[in-house]
């Protein structure tokens, strides 16, 4: 089987990687020749359940791998990360791709007669996390020169960035963030070979989504309105960030692309 990315010391950093879409993300990349940098926030309880998955990657792919349980926002924990990443790029290596797949944000009510309602710092948590740090992260990259002539920035946004839900007006406004972020990113780092898109999935059963009060609606709905009556998958969304890694795909930039199986039609 020939390998995408066999043999050419090129690296994915993935913000997000326990699970859900990142984890399946760092499957199919691996599987077809990408180095893996895998960055995670965890319980400890959860850890060696996560660090199973990624030496069953080592095992399957014969990939080289690097893990850090550790916030993302902090600039001193990018630095250690990105130090050693580039201890192991040694002279020919370079970042092919960065997948944000970060999922860490409030979920309140405007208004609850119980009392926990969305309160203003909620929205700056949340921003910080799932919009913000994909620009931060982009940027101390490329102050590094490690970036290869022909890099992809990949992030993933949902149908709540245009729709309302209940619970959700926090992790909305950072996908709207989030989406502007990266068609700035692929304006203004153009002349560098870097390439910005963003994956709008379907109703994907994950973690993340299970937090969602109210998720069980969502499911149902989803499935009714789509054309193949299911859920996207992860595998479905790791095929196409894969898609945009490839030389075939280096003139699209600047778009957010639904990936739902046509769950948006309807």
């Amino acid at each position: 089987m020939v390998r995408e990315f066999e043999d050419k010391n090129e690296w994915a950093i993935i913000l997000g990687a326990s699970s859900g879409l990142g984890l399946a993300t760092a499957k199919k990349l691996a599987k077809e020749g990408l180095n893996l940098c895998l960055v995670y926030r965890a319980r400890r309880s959860d850890v060696l359940a996560i660090e199973s998955e990624f030496e069953s990657i080592i095992s399957a792919c014969k990939v080289k791998l690097l893990h850090f349980n550790m916030d993302v926002v902090k600039p001193e924990n990018r630095e250690i990360i990105l130090g050693e990443l580039e201890q192991n790029l040694k002279e020919s290596g370079k970042v092919k791709c960065l997948v944000h797949s970060i999922a860490k944000g409030n979920l309140k009510p405007m208004v609850s007669d119980e009392g926990r309602e969305l309160q203003n710092d909620d929205f700056h948590i949340t921003l910080e996390n799932m919009a913000f740090s994909l620009y931060d992260w982009t940027k101390h990259v490329f102050s590094k020169n490690i970036f290869s002539e022909d890099a992809r920035i990949i992030s993933f946004t949902s149908e709540g960035n245009k729709k309302a839900w209940r619970n959700y007006a926090a992790v909305s406004a950072a996908k709207v963030a989030l989406e502007s972020i990266s068609r700035n990113i692929a304006l203004e780092f153009a002349p560098h070979g870097i390439k910005s898109n963003c994956i709008e999935a379907g109703i994907t059963d994950t973690a993340s989504f299970r937090m969602i009060p109210g998720n069980e609606k969502l499911r149902e709905y989803a499935i009714k309105r789509n054309p193949f009556k299911r859920l996207t998958t992860p595998e479905d969304v790791a095929n196409v960030v894969y898609l945009l890694t490839k030389e075939e795909s280096k003139w699209i930039t600047g778009v957010t692309l639904p990936v739902n199986g046509g769950e948006h039609l309807s």
